[in-house]
């Protein structure tokens, strides 16, 4: 086995950092998929764009319900084992949601993954930071984020090709089932793939640790380490714990005695800070969104489409850029220049979109020109998201919270993200029939100005810190 000098084995974390981060990828496609899908569901299902956005957002109901209930069963269950759960919902899910003709099993079949997509995006990363050392722990968990926007372009390309074979995404296809449909089926596979790779990957140390099994945490530590590191990181690992009881809920709350505010750690105020600013900024509006917000602005269908796969590829190449820095010149470096450049980008945006006009049914149209300088401030935008706050806060919430209370932790702050992200998700096609998409896209422009000043205000750097002396 390749091993580094300090006796770290690279070929062991890098292979478990691969099948973690399977569920980044059923992330991603889980969340692209439906980009493609809207005209089906809207003719399947008789939907009104408020029920568009009520079936295109009960994902993130489930989201925010598998990400806040993930970080607890796993201080109970183990990481592993609720990630277990969570491939196993992304497949029947994906199986229903292609099949089904039933609005309301559609619906809850997208709730049952919507919940294997919150537990992931939580635990996925959490467990990388817990395998991973410190020297490379930025970079191990970013893969997370390159696999999160693998999975978007996949569901991207899938879904270009799928409707292009078909004649548009309505028609019938493969079996006599329509086009979109098989946008969602075809995430069965890599979501069968996750399940059974789960099983040949070790328990985080850590959870093993916090559940009294030291032996067992030894024997981890020993395989990823080496056997000379591995008793003094046991050692420091058992006391970052509490001596009085195991991980639970109730402490994320200030301890007696303590500085809090509204009862929680200013630590976890920090994290849901960093959750809910990522959605904030409407990311989302352009991976959900894509193929209808380049239509409002003019372009074909088939054009639109075309755009969110060069989204998704260039996205690609800006978390490569986050790998290549993120170990080097810190986390909180990243996030202020994402801040910034996010905020021009999206006011280039808000330009183009204002100087827009209105064809016969009210749509906006753009001219070439500026047609041209919407998307390419798009895909600016894209690109400082993903050097920036797409991995980088992830990276943060896995890391910077204390052993004892990072699963709970997490689930709070995994809750509020996602709670964001259904809020974003859910008004955005309300909000481009009623205000335009100008007013909308300066909504986003202001938080991400705001964004810049609570990075520099609150964020405390993780770079190169063991999680054992992570405080709060």
């Amino acid at each position: 086995m390749e091993k580094t000098s300090g006796g770290q084995n690279l070929a062991l974390i890098s292979a478990i950092v691969a099948v973690a981060t399977i569920g980044g990828l059923l992330f991603g496609y889980d969340s692209g998929a439906v980009n493609g899908t809207q005209p089906g569901l809207k003719a399947a299902f008789a939907l009104s764009e408020g029920g568009l956005g009520f079936t295109v957002g009960s994902l993130l109901i489930g989201c925010f319900i598998g990400a806040f209930f993930a970080g607890t069963l796993a201080d109970q269950m183990g990481r592993r084992n609720v990630m277990r759960i969570a491939a196993l919902l992304f497949l029947v899910g994906a199986l229903v949601q292609g099949l089904t003709t039933d609005h309301t099993i559609f619906v809850i079949a997208r709730l049952a993954g919507g919940i294997a997509v919150g537990a992931a995006s939580v635990l996925s990363p959490a467990y990388i930071a817990e395998v991973a050392p410190a020297n490379i722990r930025g970079r191990m968990t970013t893969v997370q984020q390159i696999m999160i926007i693998t999975g978007l372009t996949l569901a991207f390309v899938v879904n270009y090709f799928l409707a292009a074979a078909a004649g548009d995404s309505t028609s019938a296809f493969w079996g006599g089932i329509e086009a979109w449909r098989w946008m969602y089926l075809m995430q069965a596979v890599p979501a069968a793939v996750f399940l059974v790779a789960l099983f040949f990957i070790p328990e985080s140390p850590r959870y093993l640790v916090s559940k009294g099994r030291n032996e067992e945490a030894g024997g981890v530590l020993t395989r990823l380490f080496g056997e000379s590191e591995a008793t003094t990181k046991l050692q420091e690992i058992r006391e970052s714990f509490s001596v009085d009881h195991r991980p639970q809920l109730r402490d994320v709350l200030a301890p007696a005695g303590t500085k809090g505010f509204l009862g929680l750690r200013p630590i976890i105020w920090v994290g849901i800070m960093l959750a809910v600013f990522q959605q904030l900024v409407g990311i989302n509006v352009i991976f959900y969104y894509g193929a209808t917000l380049w239509q409002l602005a003019g372009f074909t269908e088939n054009d639109s489409l075309l755009i969110n796969i060069v989204s998704g590829a260039v996205s690609i190449a800006a978390c490569f850029i986050t790998i290549a820095v993120i170990d080097k010149i810190g986390r909180k470096p990243l996030l202020l220049i994402g801040s910034a450049g996010m905020a021009v980008t999206l006011f280039v945006m808000v330009y183009a979109f204002s100087q827009g006009g209105l064809d016969a049914e009210g749509n906006l149209t753009l001219s070439a020109s500026l047609g041209t300088l919407a998307v390419v401030a798009a895909n600016l935008y894209v690109i400082f998201f993903n050097v920036s706050w797409g991995p980088v806060m992830w990276v943060m919430l896995a890391e910077m919270f204390p052993n004892q209370i990072r699963g709970s932790a997490l689930a709070v702050a995994g809750f509020f993200q996602w709670f964001a992200n259904y809020l974003i998700a859910q008004s955005f096609p309300l909000m481009a029939a009623g205000i335009g998409l100008a007013a909308s896209y300066s909504f986003y422009a202001v938080c991400a100005v705001i964004s810049f000043f609570l990075v520099q205000k609150f964020i405390t750097e993780t770079k190169g810190k063991e999680l054992e002396e992570m405080q709060g």
